[in-house]
């Protein structure tokens, strides 16, 4: 997250602001769940597959509901005095007012929380991009997965990483969040400010 220190993820770091420009990865046709539901009946094991995606029974869905809800993200960190949380559901013009605050060298998780309502998405990702002083410094895409429609929502936790620490490091670092899919389908698109301090205490 600094200009000296790279942010390194399990993930595809990219220059390039499209996300699958160097993935060299053709999504499949998109299919409806009604004629997934219908494929291939006899098939067993597609069918203990299909279960485990869309469930006992179908979802009943407010048509006018997204297929992909994005609720909230959440740095989970143990040392955090107070949980790190940003309501997605809101005002995300409020949101890119607001500044979160972690602890130099904290070790910490991305938790993304969201509901698919209507049918099977496939290849969601998060990709996230970092700038400092209006540079971007990091880029990450992290591949989130495919789900199928349910009521309960779903959560992604990133792996475990640092805050970058050190006096060169501290500061305000602007983030540019979307959850997008195989077919680049923009579920959501954010931005919040997250400011690295030596303590805790220095965000009172």
């Amino acid at each position: 997250m600094s200009e000296n220190e790279a942010v390194v993820h399990e993930v595809v770091e990219d220059e390039d602001d499209e996300v699958d420009s160097k993935l060299n990865y053709k999504p499949p046709p998109q299919k409806s769940l009604q004629e997934i539901q219908e494929l291939d009946k006899d098939d067993e094991s597609l069918a203990k597959y299909k279960k485990s995606l869309l469930g006992e029974a179908p979802v009943v869905a407010d048509p006018a509901a997204p297929n992909v809800t994005v609720t909230r993200l959440t740095l989970v960190c143990s040392t955090a005095p107070k949980p790190i949380t940003m309501d997605l559901t809101k005002d995300l013009e409020s949101l890119k007012k607001e500044t979160f605050v972690m602890k130099e060298g904290a070790e910490y998780r991305v938790k993304i929380c969201f509901k698919v309502n209507k049918d099977i998405v496939s290849g969601l990702k998060y990709v996230q991009n970092t700038f400092r002083a209006g540079v971007r410094v990091a880029k990450a895409t992290f591949m989130v997965g495919s789900y199928g429609p349910r009521l309960e929502e779903y959560e992604f936790l990133t792996p475990l990483e640092e805050a970058p620490k050190g006096m060169l490091s501290r500061g305000t670092y602007h983030n540019k969040s979307f959850f997008t899919d195989d077919d680049n389908h923009n579920h959501l698109t954010w931005e919040w400010n997250l400011s690295i301090r030596k303590e805790w205490d220095d965000a009172c």
